[in-house]
């Protein structure tokens, strides 16, 4: 049972497809529920095992309702991809202040959100995975980048201080995406940064190399824990 945030569209649609696929029943959830359920729709037909849930994981209490309702329902969790993400790239001088604080509410908020509804579940159980989808950017800033990869850094420390809290019977993988095909870019507004995006992304991977990561990392024996991927397109240097 793997619940996978995001999952309308990108790596996460990408990783709940892939998932189902290899006979992991799969939890999407996402705001765009309508979305999901075109998504459910298709990878049902298709004989796997799959559901939709719309989730906002900027609500805490939303978020920890739906876990409890998962684990009533399906008896546990296995596995948390926190992949709900925003980019809204601009220079700090733009003064964008409603965007820093979505990023801030989304990628660090939403994923300390996850934590806390899964985290009592795994202890209690002896087991269980959490894999956050960073990003390159908890590696390094570029222009415009500074509170997204701001965000994305606090997400690698939050990721990498629960692996080293955690019972070693708690698996913890972060997995950071260079430039990947998806609408992220579409969302931002300020004309320098997507000008510059542009350039940015002339190489890009498809998602399906990071929801491939997230398998490899599940399909691990019990006993080893993949602590990081980073993954790159092969021109982005």
């Amino acid at each position: 049972m793997v619940l996978i945030t995001g999952a309308s569209s990108g790596i996460g649609e990408a990783t709940a497809r892939m998932l189902a696929a290899e006979g992991h029943h799969v939890v999407a959830a996402a705001r765009r529920l309508d979305r999901l359920q075109a998504i459910t729709g298709e990878v049902t037909s298709q004989g796997h095992s799959i559901e939709a849930h719309e989730l906002d994981v900027t609500d805490r209490a939303a978020f920890s309702s739906l876990v409890a309702r998962i684990v009533d329902e399906r008896g546990h969790i296995d596995v948390l991809v926190g992949n709900a993400g925003a980019m809204l790239l601009s220079r700090l001088d733009s003064l964008l202040v409603d965007q820093w604080d979505r990023m801030i509410d989304v990628n660090v908020r939403g994923l300390l959100h996850g934590i806390a509804a899964v985290l009592p579940h795994f202890e209690h159980r002896g087991q269980g995975h959490v894999i956050t989808i960073a990003s390159i950017g908890a590696h390094q800033v570029v222009g415009t980048s500074a509170v997204y990869s701001a965000t994305k850094y606090a997400a690698w420390a939050l990721t990498e201080g629960l692996r080293l809290e955690s019972d070693p019977s708690i698996r913890v993988t972060t997995i950071s995406p260079g430039v990947v095909e998806s609408e992220l870019a579409t969302h931002i507004t300020e004309p320098f940064a997507a000008e510059l995006m542009k350039e940015y992304r002339a190489a890009s991977l498809s998602a399906d190399a990071i929801a491939g990561a997230v398998v490899y990392a599940i399909d691990q024996p019990d006993d080893v824990d993949v602590n990081e991927i980073v993954v790159r397109p092969t021109r982005q240097r």
